[in-house]
């Protein structure tokens, strides 16, 4: 039987492919799929140099390998100039999120994760300031028109930053405030800038998932099973095992013990590799609430090529992080 949609999503996005599982794939449809997806690059890697092409046609390759080298480029040149602009900043407290914190923790390549901007948790009092500090460095202001959340957006042509606060709402700034107390240094971009722990970075993930009402590119799935599962192939600050315990408490006292469960049941379809881990991880919901979210959001996010967003964004956000 040729592999389908999913058959071929899995082993592209897998960082050990298994041989000669693509016979027949369903190129014309995966192709422009994973570029949008930000799946390319790795595809790219595996079908050139793990799997010896994997009998796709030229063409499809030719296409996910330009990518996959523009990718490497533009990551490079991102996060170099970051670093240029923050290494010698003194006295705050930044924490990295999505790419620009998973893609040389979670990725065995920094060119597999495209980092399409650069987003940055602050406390609500640093908003202003480090928007100031970044103007110093050509960054303008920018409209949020993808409704990111962002408290703020700046830009200095190439690259967005995109600055939050008070990502779990008003009334829990002093949970907030823990995840600031666990962070953990980059000291390779100086002293302000940090990556927050494995279990609040999965939480803080899952609300970003659960924010865009589950409308975000399947790339930040590859990113959960990652975290989910230790990120074993690197041998980094995210490499470990959850705790399982300590994550369900702090998923509760965010507020988040619905969305959690939503991205890690997503998490576990897409991956069966990774199914134990993620169930392992899930939030003790009643029967009915998790009946109501596998069959509203569950099922429907885990059918790739979906062309239709989930309704009622606005609504299942508030179900999922009561924001």
């Amino acid at each position: 039987m040729a592999p389908s949609l999913l058959d071929t999503f899995r082993v592209l996005s897998s960082f050990e492919p298994p041989r000669g599982k693509l016979r027949g794939a369903p190129w014309e449809a995966y192709v422009d799929w994973a570029i949008s997806q930000g799946l390319a690059p790795l595809a790219a890697y595996n079908l050139e140099y793990r799997m010896g092409g994997g009998e796709a046609p030229e063409w499809a390759r030719d296409r996910l390998m330009a990518i996959y080298t523009g990718s490497v480029n533009d990551n490079v040149m991102k996060l170099v100039h970051f670093k240029r602009i923050v290494d010698q900043l003194e006295g705050r407290k930044l924490l990295l999120l999505g790419g620009a914190a998973f893609a040389e923790a979670l990725y065995p390549h920094v060119g597999f994760r495209p980092v399409l901007d650069i987003q940055v948790l602050v406390r609500r009092m640093d908003v202003d300031g480090f928007a100031g500090y970044l103007s110093n460095h050509e960054f303008v202001p920018e409209p949020d028109t993808g409704n990111t959340g962002a408290a703020r957006i700046v830009s200095d042509g190439r690259t967005p930053i995109h600055l939050y606060a008070d990502v779990l709402g008003a009334n829990r700034r002093e949970q907030l405030a823990g995840v600031f107390e666990r962070a953990r240094p980059m000291k390779v971009y100086g002293q302000s800038v940090f990556r927050p722990e494995l279990e609040d970075v999965l939480l803080l993930t899952a609300l970003d998932q659960a924010h865009h009402g589950y409308d975000v590119p399947w790339l930040s799935f590859v990113d959960l099973r990652e975290l989910i599962t230790g990120a074993t192939w690197m041998g980094g600050v995210y490499s470990r095992p959850l705790d399982v315990p300590a994550l369900l408490s702090r998923a509760e006292a965010f507020g988040l013990e619905r969305a959690l469960y939503t991205s890690l049941a997503i998490v576990a379809r897409l991956f069966p590799d990774a199914e134990g881990q993620a169930t392992a991880a899930f939030p003790p919901l009643r029967r009915a609430t998790r009946e109501l979210l596998d069959r509203g959001v569950v099922g429907p996010v885990s059918t790739p090529g979906r062309s239709s967003a989930l309704r009622g964004v606005d609504r299942l956000r508030r179900l999922l992080t009561g924001q």
